[in-house]
């Protein structure tokens, strides 16, 4: 139910726009001035406010400018006994969606405020669609490490200084760069990313910098290279450790000249191009084993942000895994499980050598393996695909975490194997602990008894008897 607030000093007015709108099913509060009306949007939600433009206490067009500073999203419908062409032009050069004249007409009130509501529904859709399609998330935690790293994005961000961003493999170096991007002056330019370390050495020129036809024998046709694709926006070079030291020549020469030339061309192309990188190496050791540059590194290492490892800051995981949690299961279209105390006190206690992308891959095998609430035995017997991995508790003591009957993955073709091989070993492995008890378990595993039954005998279950 959308929920509504009207701002209008008209006792009268507010009782006749609170009926009609509660009469079609909008949740509607109302309040007699704009600075009190100003306070109920900083506290609650709403979805669209109608607001008169003449009050005593404060202005409708300051009240518009005030709300939409802090909630630019929010619609606001102005509404004035003295409409004239130039106020409601006035008006909408503020950011109000819509403008209507006292009395209000019943039919136009109503359409302006479907209207207004669908385009506010729009552009929180198109906002999250946005975030999605660039892959950027919300950077979880509350560890001093990571609101460090917060507020060094706030402070560099808007500035056109280069980063290079540290740290292990699936810690969220590229999450860093992404938003290091959204918050920049180039958000709405693109955000180009290279992976240095996936691209052979023979073709990382040709990757960064284009190329022309018959430069060489591949080459059957003009390429773009990322640094022109990027013109205008931020390039970030991923894995920068492991990129070839005469590609690192011609990224230096890109850099202090802000020109490039394409493999096999000689024409000087102008780009203006933010760089931001990332490694996983210690790059003063690459420098002296004669791996990279001295001069490149310099370069690039204007700002520094270094992304711990998981296990650094272990008051984050939880966060972090009830938000894996949620999105996992919404992307299965099940209802979101929770985790028990324990079970996220044993999460805490994993050596998390694959970092945050270890973490998502863990939450997601416990979302298909476990019950509606994730246990600490859950934690302990999925912790490790193949076994064999040591789980300290919080008490200092080992658990020998149990055998996982998936000890190859590369058994499966496809997903769908994958998953009808761990829901049968997940129903076999429930009717065992029920000793066979087939109404125990469909109610364990929150299922109707038939679907079950039909369940062991697609996956040919047989209970054996020794």
């Amino acid at each position: 139910m959308a929920k509504l607030l009207i701002i209008d000093d008209e006792r009268a007015i507010r009782s006749t726009l609170r009926e009609i709108l509660e009469y079609e099913n909008y949740e509607v509060d109302d309040i007699d001035n704009g600075a009190d009306g100003l306070e109920l949007i900083k506290k609650k939600k709403y979805d669209l406010v109608l607001c008169d433009i003449k009050m005593n206490r404060m202005d409708g067009m300051e009240v518009l400018e005030q709300a939409l500073a802090f909630s630019p999203d929010l619609p606001f419908i102005m509404i004035s006994g003295h409409g004239t062409v130039e106020t409601a032009i006035e008006a909408s050069k503020k950011g109000a969606f819509d403008f209507i004249s006292k009395p209000p007409d019943l039919n136009r009130l109503l359409i302006t405020v479907r209207n207004a509501l669908d385009r506010g529904s729009l552009v929180t859709e198109t906002k999250v669609l946005k975030r999605r399609v660039s892959k950027t998330r919300d950077i979880l935690g509350n560890s001093e490490s990571i609101q460090k790293i917060k507020e060094t994005i706030e402070r560099v961000a808007p500035t056109e200084a280069r980063v290079l961003i540290t740290g292990a493999n699936g810690s969220g170096k590229e999450l860093v760069a992404r938003w290091l991007h959204e918050k920049s002056n180039r958000a709405d330019s693109p955000l180009i990313e290279v992976n240095c370390a996936a691209i052979p050495s023979e073709l990382i020129e040709s990757e960064l910098f284009g190329h022309e036809k018959g430069s060489f024998t591949s080459a059957v046709k003009q390429r773009i290279g990322k640094f022109e694709l990027a013109n205008g926006g931020t390039l970030f070079l991923d894995e920068i450790g492991d990129m070839s030291l005469s590609a690192q020549a011609k990224v230096l020469r890109a850099l202090q000249e802000h020109k490039i030339t394409r493999v096999g061309g000689e024409k000087e192309l102008e780009v203006n191009v933010r760089v931001l990188a990332a490694t996983n190496k210690d790059l003063l050791k690459e420098i002296e084993a004669g791996n990279f540059r001295m001069d490149l590194y310099h370069r690039l290492n204007v700002i520094n942000i270094h992304v711990p490892n998981l296990t650094e800051r272990t008051e984050d995981i939880p966060e972090i895994a009830l938000s894996f949690l949620d999105d996992i299961c919404k992307g299965y279209g099940m209802p979101v499980k929770s985790i028990s105390d324990d079970a996220m006190v044993a999460l805490q206690s994993l050596p998390w050598t694959g970092n945050v992308r270890e973490l998502h891959n863990m939450i997601e095998r416990l979302i298909i393996l476990s019950d509606k609430v994730i246990t600490e035995q859950d934690v302990i017997a999925f912790a490790n695909p193949g076994g064999g991995t040591n789980i300290g508790q919080g008490n200092g003591t080992n658990v020998q975490p149990r055998k996982s009957t998936l000890t190859n993955f590369d058994q499966f073709s496809n997903f769908q194997e994958y998953k009808d091989h761990a829901e049968k070993e997940y129903i076999k492995f429930k009717l065992e602990k029920n000793n066979w008890n087939v109404s125990k378990t469909a109610d364990d595993i929150d299922i109707q008894r038939s679907h079950l039954y039909s369940k062991i005998e697609k996956f040919g279950l047989k209970r054996v008897t020794e």
